[in-house]
Parts: C-alpha cells; structure tokens; sequence
C-alpha cells in the first residue's frame, strides 16, 4: 500500500508538500499541486481520513438527523443532503431521532461526539433540550423542514431551510372551495411543529378567503403518522354532518386518510374530494390520482448542506431562514377532469432569505 512518503518521492517533493495539497493548509504552487495529484493517482494512495482530521481539525463529516426515514419526503432531503455532501468531499453519519424529544438529544450528543464539522437536524415538536445542547457546545448546525425559535438569551446563530406552507395549503382549501365545498376538513400534523401551525395557519386563511366559516371540529391531528391519521379521518366522517372534501397534512397522512375511506366503503372524489400536501412517487398511480402540493425535498436537503458548508467557512455569519417554493400538481383526487394540466409554483421565487 502507498503511503505519503511513496507520493513524495513519486512527485520529486517533501512530505510535508504532499500533507499541504492533501489538507489544503498551506498554498501550493498549482504545477506542484498537479504533480502530487499525479503521484496520488499514479500510486493508488489512499489518504488516512483519520491522520487528515488531527492535522485539520476537520473530520470532512457531516452528521444528519431526521425521523421517519422511511417516509418517501424525507428520503428525498436524505438524497439531497447526501449528493451536496459528497460533492463537496464530505461524508455522512446518519441517525433517527423518532421525533422523540429526549431521543432527539441523545442522537445528537452521540453525532457530536463521532467529531463531526456540523450537523443537519429536522427538530422535533419539543426542540429545547437540542437547543440548550447545541448553543452550549457551540456546534455548526442547520434546521430543515420544521423551523425552530431560539430561547431568551440564545446568542449561538443558526441556519434554518424549509418551504412555503400556509399560502400552499390555502391554496387547496380554496380550490375546493371553488368546487363547490362548504364542508372542508382539515388531517393536521403533530402538534407543536412548525410545519403543523403554519399549514392550520394555511386551512384558515383558505376558509377565510372563500367566505366559509372556521369549524374547529372539521380540524383533527393525525399526528403526522398513517395510524393517527386514519383513526383522526375516522373521526371527522363520524360527525353528524361529516366534511364533503378533505386536506391531509403529509403523505403519511394521506395514506390513512384513505384507509379510513376504504374502511367505510367511501370513494375519491365520488363520496369525498380529498387534496395533499406532499407529493410521492405513487401519487398519480392511484385512482383518481391525487391532487398535491409537491415539496422540492432534495433541493431542501442540497441547500442545507451549502448553508452549513457556508456556516462552517464564516461561523460569525448571522443566522439565516431559506424558503424554497412548493408546486401545485392538479390531478383528478379534487374532483376536476383528468386533464393535463402544468404544475404550478406557489411561489415563483426560488427561495429567499429572511
């Protein structure tokens, strides 16, 4: 096996050289620079990473926390965060907090303590454990998906990305509405989330805009999960005058929302129009195929890692919001024609900071 010593004398240079180029520690001369990489190639060498981060202090690692992995939104944000991760040489630690609070923390501490440069984290509904750990140990992290707000007297600055959620899902409520519905019922998420309260918010507004009455018992929290939201979508179709259209929070949701409908022999749009927020692979398989709004995960996962690269290359930067659009995807689940229709930005900007 090669070694740096090898990679010198191949390149008629010192070791120390051969550590520069290696690390980027030191400038190099750029036909210098090219004659290690040639050396390196030529010879098979293999750097030691763990050699490379005593020298640099770096471990070219970043830890990446987020629950319900199996959920296809969150496999997109896990593809985007590792594409822009190994783009840029870094590698990636993975683990699932379940969206339990002290979990949450416990995962967290464990990543920090594997040394790596900074940490992606989707927070859970009660993040103020993770805070107080991350501002004490002072460690490189950003939000995605679920934005949080630091406590009193937290000065340690934090990078958050997430998308559009209220004017998205006002627009589903208002585009039942325009079919016609007066009843529109509302499967939200886990309480104390973000994207929870931003998306009610959403419902709200929606209703308000169409003229139409907010009904607190058309709103039930299926808790972000298929098994709460079918038990929630059970409940909404018990009432005594049930919704005639509803809107699911997530695709996990969405999923119960339908096996609660199947349950009771009822069908989409014919028995209830039915709008998602969340678009997944499947979604226009089934019949009718659902009408969504689509959430761009693997951008959201790709521009947490140029937040924290950024973050890690300037630690004294502010913090910094990114909101990336959502996209109507309008099928046949609301009750329109099957027709071809173009997918439409909720907000035509590509992000913005705030």
């Amino acid at each position: 096996m090669a070694t740096m010593v090898d990679v010198a004398a191949h390149a008629g240079v010192s070791v120390a050289t051969v550590s520069h180029v290696l690390n980027d520690t030191r400038p190099v001369l750029p036909h210098t620079r090219q004659a290690v990489l040639d050396a390196i190639d030529a010879l098979g060498y293999t750097p030691n990473a763990l050699a490379r981060s005593l020298v640099t202090s770096r471990t070219r690692s970043i830890g990446l926390a987020v629950s319900a992995i199996s959920n296809p939104y969150f496999t997109d944000i896990l593809q985007g965060v590792e594409a822009g991760a190994l783009e840029q040489g870094y590698g990636l630690l993975l683990a699932d907090p379940h969206d339990d609070p002290r979990h949450e923390r416990k995962v967290v501490q464990l990543l920090h303590e594997r040394r790596v440069d900074g940490l992606i984290v989707a927070p859970s509904a009660d993040p103020d454990a993770l805070l107080r750990y991350l501002g004490r140990h002072r460690v490189p992290t950003v939000f995605l998906d679920r934005l949080v707000e630091a406590p009193a007297g937290h000065s340690f600055a934090f990078d958050q990305v997430c998308t559009e959620n209220a004017a998205p899902m006002a627009r589903l409520v208002a585009h039942l509405a325009e079919r016609g519905h007066r009843r529109i019922g509302l499967v939200a998420g886990l309480p104390g989330l973000s994207t929870t309260t931003e998306r009610i918010s959403g419902y709200r507004h929606g209703l308000a805009g169409a003229g139409l009455p907010y009904d607190e018992r058309l709103v039930v929290h299926g808790d972000s999960v298929t098994e709460a939201a079918e038990r929630a979508t059970g409940a909404l179709l018990s009432l005594g005058a049930p919704p005639t259209a509803l809107v699911t929070g997530n695709n996990a949701m969405t999923i119960g929302a339908l096996r609660a409908l199947r349950e009771r022999g009822l069908s989409v749009p014919d028995d209830l129009a039915l709008c998602c927020f969340d678009d997944f692979a499947w979604a226009d398989l089934f019949t009718p195929r659902l009408t969504v709004i689509s959430q761009p995960g693997k951008e959201i996962g790709e521009q947490a890692v140029r937040l924290l690269l950024e973050r890690l290359a300037a630690p004294e930067l502010p913090g910094r919001t990114v909101r990336l659009p959502c996209v109507f995807v309008h099928r046949g689940s609301c009750g329109c024609a099957e027709t071809v229709r173009p997918e439409i930005p909720e907000n035509h900007a590509k992000g913005s900071l705030s």
